[in-house]
């Protein structure tokens, strides 16, 4: 199932994407589309804390109560790992999305051929995301773990310590090989980056590139060391804005 919020305050705008989204969904009867529309970004809000959150949010960026950019931070804030697509009537809005780490953003009026390939990388996002996963041996069990539920990973005292969305810590057993050995399965992942001799990050909960650190959501501060620092900061940049800006060492 493929859950869509798309919120826009424009009821005109609301008349004209609904039927696209609808087409979309008859289209592809094999993902099972299911979108929700919304007049106002509070009110998707609401249904995040009440139903969970969504697969996909199609939000406008200028609308009143709640700018479609503060939505998606807000969104973010509630942990909700669901795409984010922006639907704009100017460019000069998609360097302020990739704040809240926006998968695409659409330039109105929104035709079919603009909505539909979009609609068809995010449904294979969603897909490779659910599928990536790794095993983690504990002193208990062997536990399979998604990778888009992994904050950051970090090694001490001999073994690899996972932080994961949920606030959880995994542990590993004692490891034998280097850290970047044991990550291996990770780094595969463009989501995620060794940045340190012992950190490696999901660049998807990463929302501030600074000289020495990334900052991810809730506040923790993830160390740059001062050989990967410039590498890590460009693969972020390139993760959110398609590399189209550089950083200086």
């Amino acid at each position: 199932m493929l859950k869509i919020a798309f919120c826009d305050d424009d009821e005109e705008q609301r008349a004209a994407i609904v039927p696209l989204l609808r087409g979309y969904a008859a289209a592809h009867p094999e993902l099972t589309v299911k979108p929700a529309v919304f007049s106002s970004p509070l009110a998707v809000l609401d249904a995040v804390e009440d139903e969970g959150p969504f697969d996909l949010y199609l939000l406008d960026v200028v609308m009143p109560e709640l700018s479609g950019i503060d939505l998606g931070l807000r969104l973010r804030e509630t942990e909700s790992s669901g795409l984010i697509i922006y639907l704009t009537v100017s460019p000069e809005f998609a360097v302020d999305s990739y704040a809240a780490r926006a998968f695409h953003y659409l330039i109105k009026p929104i035709t079919p051929e603009q909505l539909y390939p979009v609609l068809d990388s995010a449904a294979a996002e969603l897909e490779r995301q659910k599928a990536a996963c790794i095993t983690v041996k504990t002193k208990d069990s062997l536990r399979r773990v998604r990778l888009d539920d992994i904050l950051y990973a970090e090694l001490a005292s001999r073994s690899v310590h996972y932080y994961l969305a949920s606030g959880e810590r995994l542990d590993s057993v004692t490891v034998r090989g280097t850290f970047h050995e044991v990550i291996a399965p990770l780094l595969v992942d463009s989501r995620f980056v060794q940045c340190g001799a012992s950190f490696a990050v999901n660049l998807f909960y990463v929302i501030s590139a600074e000289k020495r650190y990334f900052l991810l959501d809730g506040g923790k501060r993830i160390p740059l060391s001062r050989a990967l620092a410039a590498q890590a900061r460009q693969r972020w940049l390139s993760y959110w804005l398609g590399g189209r800006e550089s950083v200086q060492p």
